[in-house]
């Protein structure tokens, strides 16, 4: 009788990786590692020697508010070069809020610091509870970067200031949204950025159970 290759078995999971070479070969606001590595393959064996790029820029974290009563979202706009690159017309993107993950002295900063930080800098807001929805890898192919995914429900009480971000260069623009308008929005192509189409389309199959603040 034939027995199951190994990569067929649901719980087989490969675990040896070897890393032969490793060098930093950019060092800015953001790094690329260069590194020679052999892993475990499918069945059973090493793989030869390939080559890999990481761009590291450690993680990050998204949030986005939701107003239930008014049946409502905020989402922030801004220039991105990246997209620029690619596509000109989509250059200003409607995002969530995000913001990296800053390293502290003993720990990196907890992601619910940065969604809470963020959202006060990006769009004014003081979150009181926040849902986590997700921590997914967005390009695993080329960056290590985690980023952890919250919804949070506010009221508009609990807008203290305009927003529109602390940095230099960043020039921020913010609106409420009616969530049918959004989800439209994304289905014209119109809303393209990976995190808040996840999140929005959370909200959309969730919104009957999600708490008011």
């Amino acid at each position: 009788m034939p027995t199951t290759p190994r990569w067929a078995e649901r719980h087989y999971q490969p675990r040896r990786v070897i890393v032969d070479a490793q060098e930093r070969i950019l060092d800015d606001i953001f790094q690329v590692d260069r590194a020679i590595v052999r892993y475990e393959q499918w069945d059973g064996t090493l793989s030869s020697p390939q080559v890999r790029l990481v761009f590291e820029r450690g993680d990050s974290v998204g949030v986005l508010p939701y107003d239930k009563a008014r049946r409502q979202v905020v989402l922030i706009r801004q220039f991105r070069y990246p997209v620029h690159v690619r596509d000109p017309q989509q250059a200003w993107l409607w995002e969530t809020i995000a913001g990296a993950q800053e390293a502290g002295a003993f720990a990196p900063e907890p992601p619910e610091a940065v969604a809470r930080r963020e959202a006060l800098e990006e769009a004014g807001y003081a979150l009181g509870a926040l849902i986590h929805v997700a921590t997914i890898y967005p390009s695993p192919g080329g960056t290590s970067e985690r980023m952890y995914l919250y919804i949070a429900p506010i009221s508009s009480t609990m807008r203290e200031s305009t927003g529109g971000g602390v940095d230099p260069g960043e020039d921020i623009a913010i609106a409420s949204w009616d969530l049918d308008d959004a989800l439209a929005a994304m289905r014209r192509g119109e809303i393209v950025d990976g995190k808040t189409v996840l999140l929005l389309q959370h909200l959309a199959l969730h919104w009957s159970d999600l708490p008011e603040t």
